[in-house]
């Protein structure tokens, strides 16, 4: 069994490869914005998955910090957890230009990194936020679809799509949506 050692100098040595990596896609992306690894509990049951840092989150380099970042901790205390008790990321870990949505190259270029991270932490079920995050994890289905349904997607770890949390930001309707499928991470598969 990992110990949290073993796992923070696996993670640093991901965020080395990541930041490194010759990948034209991920250097496009190196030339204007911070690294924003991910963060919280070494030993987390639930990993958070977003897309990519927003222009917050590449200033501060820790994600999920600006205005989604506090709707997410919202929508965590709904369910008696903080951000201490999960892990919180992005399938892309560099803001893209002008906030633009990743491109696909850049989420591909990126997987590899990603899955590995969630592996070095453990956690025992995946909770993507958004379209992108879903779609990396979980190719060829709509959000629409499955969110707020535990999902197989391209690992053994049972995956839960949900809405980004800036859509309530957008959409103050959509916040009750958030909190009632976020009440169903409760419902874990057994």
């Amino acid at each position: 069994m990992a110990t949290n050692a073993d796992r923070a100098l696996a993670l640093r040595r991901l965020a080395v490869g990541y930041q490194v990596d010759r990948a034209a896609s991920l250097a496009r992306l190196r030339g204007q914005a911070h690294f924003v690894p991910g963060r919280g509990s070494l030993r987390p049951v639930y990993a958070f998955i977003g897309e990519a840092p927003g222009a917050a989150e590449d200033r501060q380099r820790r994600p999920f910090c600006g205005p989604s970042g506090r709707m997410l901790d919202e929508l965590l205390a709904s369910v008696g957890l903080e951000r201490k008790d999960v892990w919180v990321t992005n399938v892309v870990k560099y803001r893209p230009p002008n906030n633009r949505d990743p491109l696909p190259d850049e989420k591909a270029a990126s997987l590899p990194y990603l899955l590995k991270e969630l592996e070095a932490v453990g956690a025992q079920y995946w909770v993507t936020l958004g379209r992108h995050a879903l779609g990396a994890l979980h190719p060829g289905v709509r959000l629409a679809s499955v969110r707020g349904q535990w999902q197989a997607g391209i690992t053994a770890r049972p995956l839960m799509p949900l809405y980004h949390p800036a859509v309530a930001l957008y959409r103050s309707s959509m916040r009750a949506t958030l909190l009632q499928e976020f009440a169903k991470l409760k419902e874990v598969p057994s």
